[in-house]
């Protein structure tokens, strides 16, 4: 029996960013969106713990914000790469033939550009704003996990319980969904965990470079966008967003190395 010990601190973390994202709205000191320009800069203080932003907005407030924008945007986007990318490659390897052909040659089409530099190019070809970043590197993103799938569906089709469930009368569609893509699961899960540090720092990443979210939602790429004229004058502006940017991204990249090690018997 494997224990699950050594995973309970990582997974108490990420629970508590997850809670903070989900009830930002709450948790907040101040309006994070309230301007008041004769506050505006000023340092870290009794009242604004991690001062204010050139409008006077309470950065602690858009940083605690920030996260539901970042860090709940992040998560849908991967789940919906995965999902997307995990039945397609599915498929192929199950199927085979010109479907497996014609979507591997697709995959490898967006695999052969660099993925950052692809996403930055279709953001801005689709006019930046936060739901156009996510589709960018949704593009880009499902063929890895297209690829995974397939792999771990080619080594599994040929397995007695699959020819037993094709005996008993089973359609294709039912194997796949009651017997494939549950074996698959678990590789599939932690490369995603591994994965969530990525997604995040290419969102704020093209938030930074203004092709995310626009002024004046609270995004952490966005705000270190906004903030970094002022890196002189007034680093805790940039400072915060980026510091919420290292922890949580620092965070999952630990949980994910856990449970590779878990899944793989390591301790």
């Amino acid at each position: 029996m494997k224990n699950y010990r050594p995973l309970i601190p990582y997974l108490t973390a990420a629970g508590a960013l997850i809670f903070v994202a989900i009830f930002a709205e709450w948790l907040t000191p101040f309006d994070p969106y309230a301007q008041d320009l004769e506050g505006a800069l000023a340092p870290p203080n009794a009242q604004n713990i991690l001062g204010t932003d050139r409008y006077g907005r309470d950065v602690l407030s858009r940083v605690i914000v920030g996260s539901q924008t970042t860090l709940c945007a992040s998560l849908f986007l991967l789940a919906t790469i995965a999902t997307v990318g995990s039945l397609i490659g599915a498929l192929c390897g199950y199927k085979g033939g010109r479907v497996d052909v014609c979507l591997m040659r697709l995959s490898d089409v967006f695999l052969a550009f660099p993925q950052m530099i692809f996403a930055i190019a279709a953001a801005g070809a689709l006019g930046g704003g936060l739901l156009n970043a996510a589709a960018a590197l949704a593009i880009i993103g499902w063929p890895k996990y297209a690829r995974i799938s397939r792999g771990l569906v080619l080594a599994i089709r040929s397995m007695p319980y699959l020819d037993a469930a094709k005996m008993a009368g089973s359609s294709s569609t039912a194997i796949l969904f009651a017997h494939v893509l549950p074996n698959i699961a678990g590789p599939v899960l932690v490369t995603a965990a591994l994965d969530i540090g990525t997604i995040i720092m290419e969102l704020a990443g093209l938030s930074f470079l203004g092709l995310g979210a626009m002024p004046p939602t609270a995004e952490w790429g966005a705000m270190m966008n906004n903030g970094r004229s002022m890196l002189q004058t007034a680093p805790w502006v940039i400072l915060a967003p980026g510091t919420a940017i290292f922890i949580t991204v620092a965070t999952f990249n630990l949980l994910g190395d856990k449970l590779r090690d878990f899944t793989s018997g390591q301790r």
